[in-house]
């Protein structure tokens, strides 16, 4: 049962720095519409993330802290 969950989570977790990865790229590609439409999208899968006990939720706020940080330098 542990190796299930352990698989599963490891689907979660990629989905989850995919997204955050997708936030960065755009903002170093220079697009401002696409990175600010990624993180919209990344918002609520950090957020289901701290519900499925995948993350802490302190790390779930420096994940988006950071984010829209680099989208503010950024636009």
């Amino acid at each position: 049962q542990g190796e299930k969950r352990r698989l599963h989570n490891m689907g979660r977790r990629t989905r989850l720095r995919t997204h955050i990865k997708n936030v960065v790229k755009a903002v170093v590609a220079g697009d401002n519409e696409a990175a600010r439409a990624a993180y919209k999208k990344a918002v609520p899968i950090i957020d289901s993330s701290v519900n499925k006990n995948l993350i802490h939720k302190n790390k779930a706020a420096r994940h988006k802290s950071r984010l829209n940080r680099l989208l503010r330098q950024a636009g």
